[in-house]
């Protein structure tokens, strides 16, 4: 791993991850309108997409990451949707002009930003009056425990995340001009079997670390910051939101 927002696409699919259940709850608040235009945000391996796209025959999607596994996964598993897809690497740090959409979701991806406002104006600005703009991300208080495991190995500032409160994102999505129906936090621990922690830790969370160590060094690091943390518990706070434009 070279790129902080390139991801091992296969790797991270064998995993055991608690985003399949973050995506099904966005899924279920998005509920789209017939023959709608959805955009995701942070598409990955295409999870989602396929969940959504299989139950409604009618919705046309555009997925956007920064990986280019992740979007060769992605065009792997969405290809027998045809023509209704649309997959695209971006920048999401940088402003985007996703053209027409009628609702978007994005699960376990805003926490990699480092400035929400220019992807609230990016989809503000693309999205139609009444669309929907429904998330998961890590919020306030997500990897707290883990935050301190990782400064002890890797050092202090060497955090990589976004994890902001639901009063700051609700004020930034004002901003914007979209309407907040609901922005909340939640604890969300995940208990790991030992087996799969240190796997989970190297391909989920500690990636955008490791790139910056020497291939040799990262096992190392991993194991570190495994035991730093003394039980294979991932300590997630959710930040979920619905917003209307």
């Amino acid at each position: 791993m070279t790129d902080p927002f390139e991801w091992d696409a296969q790797r991270y699919g064998e995993l055991p991850l608690p985003h399949v259940a973050w995506g099904e709850g966005v899924l279920a608040r998005l509920a789209p309108s017939p023959g709608a235009r959805v955009l995701e945000v942070g598409c990955g391996t295409g999870r989602d997409a396929a969940r959504l796209l299989g139950a409604r025959p009618d919705v046309r999607y555009l997925g956007v990451d920064g990986s280019e596994q992740m979007l060769a996964a992605a065009g792997e598993a969405l290809a027998h949707f045809g023509d209704r897809v649309r997959l695209r690497r971006v920048d999401l740090r940088e402003p985007q002009d996703f053209g027409p959409i009628d609702g978007a979701l994005s699960v376990a991806t805003l926490h990699w930003v480092p400035d929400h406002q220019p992807l609230f104006a990016s989809v503000a600005r693309a999205l139609a009056s009444g669309g929907r703009f429904v998330v998961d991300a890590g919020g306030h208080g997500n990897l707290a425990r883990l935050a301190l495991a990782i400064e002890s190995v890797f050092g202090a500032g060497d955090q990589t995340w976004n994890f902001a409160t639901a009063e700051a994102t609700s004020e930034a999505l004002r901003e914007q001009g979209f309407t907040v129906v609901d922005a909340r936090l939640w604890p969300d621990p995940l208990v790991l079997r030992e087996e799969a922690y240190r796997p989970y830790l190297a391909t989920v969370v500690l990636g955008a670390h490791l790139h910056r160590i020497a291939p040799q060094q990262r096992a190392a690091a991993v194991d570190a910051v495994a035991e730093a943390m003394g039980e294979p518990l991932v300590d997630y706070v959710r930040l979920e939101f619905e917003a209307v434009r």
